[in-house]
């Protein structure tokens, strides 16, 4: 059987392709994580309202701290799939080839006028969808009057798990943070 040479370059195109369908995969499960918090959310709230019970609401702050978490993480890795194909696939490519402009789709579409904007919008959406909203449940489980000192504990904690969550939104936040230095 003949051996086959395998050159630089196909090994690239397979590892961009390997990249480009875990970034694809990972969006996927990351906008699903949205519709999966907003069902949860609905359904706690309806289940605490209807059982009249306020202390149901303290469900809502580690299902969302849990979601939250799993979107940031894997927003987190969209991301870095992207700056790599950038920033380091791209360049050994496209000296290989020697030619300009390999993948430019990866910072082509970064180039919107509108972008920064989006990712604030987005930026408000993930904090009132995965803290705002655990956080809210919290507010009314202290005003129903309803408390137990364990379960005021339990929630005080939730609360600063929600803020810390809270923080680490803003700070993952392309719109609010300097851009991430190159790779050589």
């Amino acid at each position: 059987m003949p051996e086959r040479d395998v050159t630089v370059g196909q090994l690239l195109l397979a590892e961009y392709q390997t990249v480009k369908d875990e970034q694809k995969t990972r969006i996927g499960f990351r906008d699903n994580l949205l519709y999966v918090t907003l069902t949860v959310v609905a359904a706690v709230i309806a289940a605490a309202a209807q059982a009249k019970q306020s202390e149901m609401l303290l469900a809502l702050p580690p299902v969302c701290v849990v979601l939250g978490w799993t979107y940031l993480v894997n927003d987190e890795k969209i991301s870095s799939i992207g700056t790599y194909v950038r920033d380091d696939l791209a360049p050994r490519l496209a000296e290989l080839a020697q030619a300009e402009g390999v993948f430019a789709w990866e910072s082509t579409h970064r180039s919107d006028t509108r972008r920064r904007s989006r990712k604030v919008i987005q930026c408000v959406i993930d904090l009132l969808a995965f803290c705002v909203v655990p956080f809210a449940g919290l507010v009314v489980y202290w005003a129903a009057g309803q408390t137990s000192p364990g379960l005021l504990a339990l929630s005080v904690g939730e609360a600063l798990i929600v803020v810390g969550l809270g923080h680490q939104v803003l700070s993952y936040a392309r719109p609010f943070n300097s851009p991430r230095p190159s790779t050589p």
